[in-house]
């Protein structure tokens, strides 16, 4: 019996051991170029700068209240708290799924009272403890833990990803309230200015150097200024309520720098695409994700090979056959079964099928997101550089049209030679020039945080723990 038993299962594994016992080896297929190279055309990239997306988040927002609204978010998000709560039930079923490898115990105790033709009565009784043991020779068990893993670290990465957009939402969200605060400035000092104009104008009229019309033209666009300022209120209220949403609180005020500053290094890293690869939430959850139908295809030719269960029952009782004993007496039993599947309806076939369709899918999800990343990454850079030359314009620009401003007033108010029309459309478009300026600012700091976080940044390393899950079904 021993020996049939052994040759059974030496035979089992022998027929398992094709494809049920592979392991997913980490893809190679990586593009040579994810990202458009800028350096041909742009200063903006070097090598030997720091790899901008591998810097920790309190690195690359060094302002003390961001940082501390970006903490706050990270502890008080309900996402964040959704996700610990996937990720807590995917633990829980890798837990069960080792836990399968262990026999599975069970006391069912029961009782009869019988009686035959109104006899008296039969009581018997039994307690017994029956265990059971599902071999693992045709590798399901340990598929189906593999893919216990891989769906743990996938809910991971999914946290990653989840606590890489927060922190770039609430610094995007913080430097829209800056910006708006400038803007809001800016047009503050300008309706001043323009108030101090018209009042001039009005004396001027008074001494008969200029004329109702320009006063009263004055004078409108005096009001124009003061009625865009509402507006920028407006948009500083909702900013406000949209980072306490992130931070999950009422909304209120939000406490903030008063100068619109934001220092990101002028030239940026952004690494080679293996480093992309190992910093990117959505990439990493790819991966897994073809780990994962990997190990379903394997676990799918296991469906083909026989399993074996054995089983054995340990117990007390006064049934012993066709007799009835008091006291009772102790019965024991094991038993070996083997089941191989001969005919399922076509089902098991169909079930690989399946498998081997979804670990397609799987691939050309995964080139689909590395393509995705490298364009992410070109259009940020290039939005970056842009913003960085732009902004260097405008402010010559701005300057330029201080400077002119300045002496189109002094002209107009000492001497004849420039008329209010020019001083009117040298204070606009000094404006113009202000706000655009402002927009510039915010378009690199966007761009800025754009990148880092196309490039992963905020994403923290795998922890010894993850790293050993990940080693276990990643073969390097």
């Amino acid at each position: 019996m021993k020996k049939n038993l052994l040759y059974i299962m030496s035979g089992a594994l022998l027929l398992s051991s094709c494809h049920v016992y592979d392991n997913y080896q980490k893809s190679e297929a990586i593009p040579a170029n994810l990202y458009r190279d800028t350096t041909a055309n742009y200063q903006a990239l070097a090598a030997d700068t720091v790899n901008f997306g591998t810097m920790p988040w309190q690195e690359m927002f060094t302002d003390p209240q961001l940082q501390q609204l970006i903490q706050t978010a990270l502890e008080r998000n309900s996402n964040l708290l959704i996700v610990d709560q996937n990720i807590r039930a995917a633990e829980a079923g890798l837990t069960a799924a080792r836990l399968a490898y262990l026999p599975s115990a069970a006391f069912s105790p029961q009782g009869t009272v019988s009686s035959f033709d109104w006899q008296q009565a039969v009581k018997t009784y039994s307690f017994p403890v029956t265990a059971s043991w599902q071999v693992d020779a045709n590798g399901s068990l340990r598929n189906a833990k593999k893919q216990a893993i891989a769906q743990v670290l996938q809910a991971k990465a999914s946290k990653q990803a989840a606590r890489t957009s927060i922190i770039a939402s609430v610094a995007n969200l913080y430097y829209s309230l800056q910006m708006l605060d400038e803007q809001l400035r800016v047009t503050q000092e300008t309706s001043e200015i323009w108030k101090k104009n018209y009042e001039t104008m009005q004396y001027m009229q008074e001494a008969g150097l200029t004329t109702n019309a320009a006063v009263a033209s004055a004078k409108a666009n005096y009001y124009q200024i003061l009625a865009s300022i509402p507006a920028l209120q407006k948009s500083i209220a909702s900013a406000e309520n949209a980072l306490s949403l992130l931070l999950r609180e009422a909304p209120h005020a939000i406490a903030r720098g008063k100068a619109f500053t934001a220092k990101f290094p002028e030239k940026l890293s952004a690494g080679v695409p293996l480093q992309l690869l190992s910093r990117r939430p959505d990439v990493k959850s790819a991966e897994l994700a073809m780990a994962n139908a990997f190990y379903g295809v394997t676990g799918a030719y296991s469906k083909f090979y026989p399993s074996i269960t054995l089983s054995g029952t340990l117990g007390f009782t006064n049934s012993g056959g066709a007799m009835i004993v008091n006291p009772g007496k102790m019965i024991a039993s094991a038993v070996a079964s083997l089941v191989q599947p001969l005919f399922q309806r076509g089902q098991i076939k169909a079930n690989l099928e399946v498998a081997k369709a979804n670990m397609e899918i799987s691939q050309l999800q995964f080139e689909n997101v590395l393509l995705q990343a490298g364009s992410e990454v070109s259009n940020y850079l290039m939005a970056y550089n842009t913003a960085l030359r732009q902004e260097e314009k405008r402010q010559l620009q701005v300057a330029e049209l201080e400077s002119a401003a300045e002496k189109t007033m002094l002209l107009f108010k000492n001497t004849n030679s420039t008329t209010y029309l020019e001083t009117l459309t040298a204070e606009s478009n000094l404006l113009n020039a202000r706000l655009s300026l402002v927009n510039d600012q915010y378009a690199r700091i966007q761009a800025a945080i754009n990148l880092y976080t196309a490039l992963g940044g905020g994403s923290e390393s795998y922890t010894e723990k993850e790293v050993k899950l990940y080693d276990a079904i990643i073969k390097k």
